[in-house]
């Protein structure tokens, strides 16, 4: 018990920090490091082990990675930027649409593949235009993050919530719906509000194309019917995980498959972008929570805390523990430790804790640190007090009307 809870506590601590010190290991190789170390200490068994992990949720992560690759590769994200980038409207115009177009995206496919394929081609449009690209980069990520919140198969820890907890399709699409919207709206207002007047890149430096570089960045290839086909997949498999009771994995893997049958797309190209660090991070932790949640530690913490008043099993508890765990050790961490404790009814306050809580901090979301890198490449810093002048704002409000939804509405609070 002593090894699995030191090992336990190192892997958690390494999810805080990002890393541990004097090593370099990033969130998935320490997650990777401690399944290592438990396994070769004897402390659990590969039966175990190969036991802990949900396959469900790995199926379907990696299902959906398949069919963004796809698109990626067919030049879809890239074409429908620079289509945004056309359109003859003011910025905040261009703002609301931008939002409007990302948390679509990200409702279906993963937030962080439409961040990272958004992200370039939205700077090259906003240099182009002479507009400062920071208050749309801001509002690619917020969007992504709370677009992603809308269904199941929006980010990991919503496709882990649905499959563990056995949510319905439809019923959580219909609970989130509503927050999700007015939680864009808001996105909207407060970026809107923060840059009014302010919107022209002329007046900060190197925030220009040069005739050069304009002439030297062509159009993205579109091959139609690549993207096409990607989209006829997923608008198949959204279909049908709204109208059937079939299982969503295996929909999801028998249309990743019919992808890979492809005559141009070399399945090389498709699976080396499929994400393999977030699925091993997936595995690591599956593994590293079910050894401690075996010690019955746990169990008897929740216990405690209940008799001192922290009931966990109470939705307004639970709602603020989730929003604080997520932004200590990120929110598919964060939610791996709280499904022991949640049951069905607590699947939307779940997803949509973890998930709103994202955009408080540049570190709280993986779209988030995309989003800033892509940018920094191009010499556009956008630093942690920048990022907080949007992101708590919007969190806290978002937050506030997830909350006030939820507690009025009987179908997810009874």
């Amino acid at each position: 018990m002593t090894t699995i809870v030191v090992i336990f506590a190192l892997v958690y601590l390494g999810m805080l920090l990002g890393g541990l010190p004097f090593l370099q290991l990033d969130r998935t190789g320490i997650a990777l490091l401690g399944t290592i170390a438990l396994l070769v200490s004897d402390s659990i068994t590969l039966e175990d082990a190969g036991r802990a992990i949900h396959m469900p949720t790995l199926i379907l992560l990696f299902s959906f990675m398949v069919v963004a690759a796809q698109l990626r590769l067919g030049g879809f994200y890239g074409w429908i930027t620079e289509r945004f980038g056309t359109l003859r409207a003011n910025p905040p115009g261009l703002l609301a649409v931008l939002i409007a177009v990302v948390a679509g995206l990200s409702a279906v496919f993963s937030n962080d593949v439409v961040c990272l394929s958004i992200a370039p081609v939205l700077i090259d449009i906003c240099l182009y235009r002479r507009l400062d690209p920071v208050p749309f980069l801001l509002g690619l990520a917020c969007a992504a993050n709370i677009g992603s919140a809308a269904t199941l198969i929006g980010n990991p820890q919503n496709m882990l919530i649905g499959g563990r907890l056995d949510l319905p399709f439809t019923g959580y699409l219909r609970d989130a719906a509503i927050p999700v919207l007015l939680g864009l709206v808001v996105t909207w207002l407060v970026i809107a509000g923060l840059w009014r007047g302010r919107w022209a890149g002329q007046s900060r430096p190197g925030l220009t194309l040069s005739e050069t570089q304009l002439a030297n960045h062509p159009p993205t290839q579109l091959d139609g019917w690549q993207a096409a086909k990607g989209l006829m997949v997923a608008g198949t498999l959204f279909v049908l995980f709204l109208f059937s009771g079939w299982s969503r994995e295996l929909l999801a893997l028998g249309g990743a498959g019919l992808l890979l049958l492809s005559r141009k797309l070399h399945s090389r190209h498709m699976l080396g972008l499929v994400d393999w660090q977030v699925l091993l991070l997936f595995i690591g932790l599956f593994i590293v929570n079910d050894a401690l949640e075996r010690t019955g530690l746990p169990q008897r913490a929740v216990a405690d805390l209940e008799a001192a008043g922290i009931d966990l099993h109470r939705p307004a508890v639970l709602y603020g523990v989730t929003f604080l765990l997520s932004n200590l050790v990120s929110n598919v961490p964060a939610i791996m430790l709280l499904l022991p404790v949640a049951s069905p009814k607590d699947g939307a306050l779940l997803a949509l804790s973890s998930t709103f809580a994202g955009n408080l901090l540049v570190v709280g979301s993986i779209a988030n640190i995309i989003v800033m890198d892509a940018a920094a490449r191009r010499d556009i810093h956008i630093g942690w007090k920048r990022h907080a002048w949007v992101g708590v704002p919007v969190t806290l409000l978002t937050l506030g009307i997830s909350a006030v939804y939820l507690w009025v509405w009987p179908g997810t609070m009874r």
